[in-house]
This record gives C-alpha cells, structure tokens and sequence, in this order.
C-alpha cells in the first residue's frame, strides 16, 4: 500500500470513529495519521507544490485534533455536572474551530518513516493561542497578515495573489490625461461619487456593478481606472489573465474567490481586469475549456456579491475587443463607457503633456495635432520619444562618418552630453510623425461605433 492511500485509509478511520462517538480510538488513529502525513511533508523540498499540499493537510489534521480535544475534555466533565448524564456524539461531519487547542506536542514517526525522510532541519514547534484571536483587522494590516493571524487556509495562495495585484501607490491624476473630459465626468459620477456620499447613493441611485471602459488600445483606459483609484483613495487591485492562471485544477477560481475577499478586507478598494476579454470570452465556444468556463463562472458569482453596504469594492474593466465578452458578464457590466481616439484639441494636449519633461524649440502644437488625425494617445507619445530621440541620431551619425566604433565612440559621446540634449523643434517633430503612423484602423473604428450603438453605452 502506498503512503497516501495509507493516509487516507487513515484518516477516513479516524472520522469515522469520531463521528460514532469512539473518540479514544480517533485519537489514537489521527495521531498515526499526522505521523505518515509529517514523514511525507519531509520527504518533499520545501518550497514545492507537493510540500505545500502536505502542509495544508497537516493544518486540518491539527484543527481536527483540537475539535476531537475538546469533545474529550466535555464529555469527560459531563458526569461531574449532570449527575452521569452521557454526552450525544455528533451526527453531522462538520468540525468547527473552538476557542481553545492547547500546544502541540512534537511526535516521533515510526521506524519506517525515519528511514525516507530527508535530511532537513526541524522547525521548532510553536505552541498555539490559548484564546481565539480576534477578527477585525489591524492597522496597516495585509490580508496575508490577517489569514495568518487567524489561521486561515490557502496561506501561500493568498500572498501570492496579494503580491501580484495590489498597488497601493497609485499616483495618476485626472490632470495626468488629457481631453476625455466626457469619460472622466462618467466615471465620476458612476464610481466616485457613489463612494464620497454613499448615503444619497441608495435605492434607485445605488452603484453600479462594475463598469467597461471599451475602445482603441492606447486610449487611455487603464489610466483612467488608476485615476479613479487615486481620487477615491481606494486599494487598487490590477488584474491580468496571467494572475488568476494556474496549472492546478481548481486553484484558479479559488484565486478569483480571495481577490474579492482581499478587496472586501481592503475596502474600499478598486478591481480593475485589463484586457477582460481574456478572462471571459464567450461561453460554449469549440475552444473553450472546463477551467476557463469555471473561472468565468466564479468570476461572475463573486461580482454578484460586492455591493454590501459596509464594504464598497468597484469592479472596473478595460478591453479592446468588446464582442468577444460573455453576455452574462456584459450584463453585470451595468455602466459601459467608449473610450475614443482624442480630438484634436486632445491630441495637442497630449503633445503638450508628453512634451513637458524635455526642452523644445519653435513647437506648433495645433499643427502637430492636425497631422496626426486618428493617432491614439499610445500613438502620440510615440512621436514625442522618437522626436527626442533625433538629437542624439545626428551625433551618432557624426560619429559613424568619423570612422568611430567601440570605446573611442564611448568617450567622444561622453563629451558631447550636451549636443544630445539638445532643444526637440518643430522639424523634429514633423520627421518623427513621417516615421510613426497610426496603430488603429478605419474598419476597427467602425466596429468600435457599431457595438456603441448596438448595446448603448453611455
């Protein structure tokens, strides 16, 4: 037999026993099985997938044991009190934490066990909290903290999700974009406000669900969500389809599930799914595959759940391809809002703003802006890099016609720091609008207008 079918076999038994009121023998029997399941912890790497497994397992044997503690220790005091009266066994498979465990003592694992461990040094054995922590949270306090604190499985899950998308640092402004004056007004309405006067936001004017910001790519977007998490002060959360990907089954909905727990504990606080579309498709295609349509499906259930009015989370989504999502989603998606290519007075903005950091010369703004009509903002900081760039071109050119390479190029461009920071001038500008075109397409802006019109978005 191997060693987890043993284990298994052996803690069915101790269960079992529990359940039928034979609580001697299940301590005997779940003190055999935490030995098997401590030799197959040391057996495995610390660090790896299998060590965290037998790590989880050994966590519930432990709870298990306290739970089967305390029910000894009642029934051993019930005769004492009621006069010999006996104590029902429970019928039901449910063991809840109880307020006290007492520590823990080290156990040796049997002869045959020793002999497969590997060489490894013990972790001392910390003893336990005499009394149940409590369960609101701290100052400061990550949710990791927390879950650690409160002994709350999926430890190493949580940390990694919490590392991954938790920004606490947003610094984006709405003074940061330029021109969408009528999507920042939206989302003021639709997100802020709601947060700063929750009071008059109740009833009928409650807050949405989540809102989509859809359009071009490089328009702005996930700007847009960042600026909302600055002005409301709110944990932002960034989420991609990489970080709720896992190649074991069930971890990826599980991770949808702590997100929004994670946001509940943060509240208020900012989910944003970029590129959404990703995460969930439409449902029922040829190619879609049982995890994704679970992660969908869980990711839909928890957006159900997030308009409680002690925690306020705001679910925020960005995609470039709005038909490809789920209509369902699209459905707890309330408020979607076109994000478009700027205007022309956005685009000189955008010149503007990107153009602030470096010194220019004799720069039309108006004139750059009517040269790159269906530019994206993406589109328009590419311009401005590359016009910045034109100074130190033209000294490298200088050098290459002076028959300079290697080190001796090295040292002459250390000298002359000065001739490539050089004022950015109009001619530059216009060179680099010559050499940067436009990344979005005619036939995807009518698309863009086709499913504005079609599903009404604000």
């Amino acid at each position: 037999m191997s060693r987890s079918q043993a284990i298994v076999d052996s803690a069915r038994k101790w269960r079992q026993d529990a359940i039928e009121g034979r609580y001697d023998a299940a301590a005997r029997e779940l003190d055999q099985c935490q030995v098997l399941v401590r030799a197959a912890q040391d057996a495995e790497p610390r660090g790896s997938d299998k060590r965290r497994r037998w790590d989880a397992a050994d966590a519930e044997l432990q709870s298990g044991e306290a739970v089967l503690r305390a029910y000894r220790s009642t029934l051993s005091a019930l005769p004492r009190r009621c006069g010999g009266a006996k104590a029902p066994s429970p019928t039901k498979d449910v063991w809840s934490p109880l307020p006290q465990a007492p520590p823990r003592r080290p156990r040796e694992a049997p002869a045959w066990a020793q002999s497969s461990q590997r060489k490894s040094v013990k972790k001392p054995a910390v003893p336990r909290q005499k009394r149940r922590p409590p369960t609101t949270p701290k100052d400061d306090e990550t949710y990791g903290e927390h879950a650690r604190r409160r002994g709350l499985p999926d430890i190493e899950l949580i940390e990694g999700v919490e590392r991954d998308v938790v920004d606490t640092g947003v610094s984006t402004t709405w003074e940061d974009i330029a021109d969408l004056r009528e999507a920042k007004q939206l989302l003021q309405e639709a997100v802020v406000l709601p947060l700063w006067m929750p009071d008059v936001f109740q009833g009928l004017r409650r807050p949405w669900k989540g809102v989509l910001m859809f359009g071009p790519p490089g328009t702005g977007k996930t700007m847009l969500a960042k600026a909302v998490a600055h002005e409301c002060q709110t944990t932002f959360f960034n989420v991609s389809a990489a970080t709720l990907s896992s190649k074991w089954r069930g971890e990826s909905e599980k991770m949808v599930r702590l997100l929004f727990e994670m946001a509940r504990f943060r509240s208020p606080s900012t989910i944003f799914f970029d590129e959404i579309d990703s995460l969930a498709g439409q449902r029922g295609a040829s190619s879609e595959h049982e995890a994704s349509r679970r992660v969908k499906t869980e990711l839909m259930v928890q957006m159900d759940g997030v308009t409680g009015q002690e925690q306020t989370v705001i679910v925020l989504a960005a995609t470039n391809r709005p038909w490809e999502l789920d209509e369902a989603l699209r459905r707890r998606l309330e408020k979607r809002v076109y994000i478009p290519l700027p205007t022309l007075e956005g685009r000189a903005a955008l010149f503007a703003l990107n153009l602030k950091t470096v010194e220019t010369s004799d720069v039309d703004l108006d004139d750059l802006a009517s040269r790159t009509e269906n530019y994206s903002g993406a589109d328009v900081a590419n311009v401005c890099r590359d016009a910045a760039m034109m100074s130190v071109r033209r000294v490298m050119v200088e050098m290459r016609s002076q028959g300079l390479s290697g080190p001796d190029m090295q040292r002459e461009l250390a000298k002359r720091q000065k001739d490539m920071c050089v004022a950015v001038s109009q001619d530059d500008m216009v060179e680099a609008i010559r050499k940067v075109r436009g990344s979005v397409g005619l036939a995807d802006l009518k698309r863009y207008r086709e499913w504005e019109a079609e599903f009404g978005a604000a």
